[in-house]
């Protein structure tokens, strides 16, 4: 059974949706900055889901009150890195705790190499599974 017909990266908000237009992503940090969220970019070119620590674009922004000025920085980083993944996020600190509120994937590279799946047998009849990213078969300068 296929779960992703897609063949996309699936991580954070809006994932099985088609990707977000600007004044969708607009929207969504508005939604955000009125819940009090504050905003960071963030990219990478490894979107291994274990790989939650993605490389920042900038500091997190969080005394933005406005949804242009977080669009600036996502738009500095799409000229930035075309060709990574980048995702916002958006960070709850009414707690006290920065606590992710929301994520999503804004922009990807125009061809997604995917993973591959290895199952190890072990003693008895017990499985490992390791979860391979084919985009980290090439060198980290060289893989989009």
């Amino acid at each position: 059974m296929m779960t992703n017909p897609t063949g996309r990266i699936t991580q954070g908000q809006f994932s099985f949706l088609p990707d977000l237009t600007d004044a969708e992503i607009t929207l969504q940090i508005a939604y955000g900055l009125r819940r009090g969220y504050a905003w960071s970019v963030e990219y990478t070119d490894d979107p291994h889901p274990r790989n939650t620590y993605w490389e920042m674009f900038g500091m997190p922004m969080f005394d933005l009150a406005d949804a242009a000025g977080v669009m600036v920085e996502l738009q500095n980083c799409r000229k930035t890195f075309p060709n990574h993944y980048i995702r916002m996020m958006a960070f709850d600190s009414t707690r006290n705790v920065e606590t992710i509120a929301m994520s999503f994937i804004v922009n990807r590279p125009a061809k997604e190499p995917g993973f591959g799946l290895a199952r190890q047998e072990i003693g008895g009849r017990s499985m490992h599974y390791t979860v391979h990213s084919y985009a980290t078969d090439a060198p980290e300068a060289e893989r989009y």
